[in-house]
């Protein structure tokens, strides 16, 4: 293993380390497709950086070179998929992503899917290809296939009224590490597309059972907040991974505030949560 090894080990290894911690695990949320921002964000006190390529403005490549600009700070990238576009959660693992989310995984055959392009055999049936991964991992070929499950984080989301009643079948996948809630997408699918409620009370009740049953199954739940008070409060109803705001977000809010300060007006109220 060469001197650097032992930096890029703990750069891949360190969500796993992290969310096998008691702590709950603070990750950046990134649509840009711009490297810079994505290591901008790692360099603060961070946990880990999550790139979204489903609503963000990704590609693959600028989420390769953000996934390396993320892992020169020092922090592991997790990655959101399209809907759907399992195989490309293997390039991304290729390209040294630490974690994939998969959005709409309502089914445990959705979830074995994930599972099948994430994991190596006898998990998955994930091909053979890690580029970035093995150095990054600080491993050589025997190393990485040997570990590489144990460090790759195979996350679902539930976000459907569907994924909750599969909820115990997905969780049960070897293979899926963990659940992460969307709670944009399941306040509108519980009712019935006539509300956007993010921390309504039916959110709130579904979100207590997600926890609940992925501790049952020995894995953990994750969620998407919206800023760290939204956070905070997540974290205490027992969800291990938890999204701080975005880089959108951020960059409205400091904007709105400071041309607040510069006018001598009070800063208006929190930026419109779009996600």
């Amino acid at each position: 293993m060469e001197a650097g090894a032992h930096m890029t080990e703990a750069v891949v290894g360190k969500l796993s380390k992290t969310l096998a911690g008691e702590a709950p695990v603070f990750s950046a949320w990134v649509g840009m497709n711009e490297a810079a921002v994505a290591e901008a964000l790692a360099r603060e006190a961070f946990d880990a950086v999550i790139l979204d390529m489903q609503h963000g403005a990704l590609d693959f490549a600028g989420a390769s070179r953000a996934i390396l600009a993320v892992a020169l700070a020092g922090l592991p990238a997790v990655v959101r998929v399209p809907v759907g576009d399992f195989a490309l959660a293997s390039r991304l693992l290729d390209a040294g992503a630490a974690g994939i989310i998969a959005p709409m995984t309502n089914s445990r055959a959705d979830a074995e899917r994930l599972a099948s392009f994430s994991k190596f055999p006898p998990v998955g049936e994930r091909s053979w290809g890690p580029r970035a991964a093995m150095p990054l991992a600080g491993c050589d070929t025997h190393g990485y296939l040997a570990s590489a499950n144990g460090l790759i984080q195979a996350i679902a989301m539930i976000e459907t009224a569907e994924a909750l009643d599969a909820l115990d079948d997905i969780l049960a996948v070897e293979g899926v590490d963990g659940v992460f809630v969307g709670p944009a997408d399941l306040s509108i699918a519980l009712s019935r597309g006539a509300k956007w409620e993010p921390r309504g009370r039916a959110v709130l009740e579904a979100a207590g059972r997600v926890v609940a049953r992925a501790r049952a199954h020995g894995k953990y739940a994750g969620m998407f907040c919206y800023d760290g008070a939204d956070a905070a409060g997540m974290a205490a109803l027992g969800f291990k991974l938890c999204s701080v705001g975005s880089d959108g977000s951020f960059l409205r809010a400091a904007a709105a505030a400071e041309l607040a300060s510069a006018r001598g007006r009070t800063a208006p109220g929190k930026v419109q949560k779009s996600y």
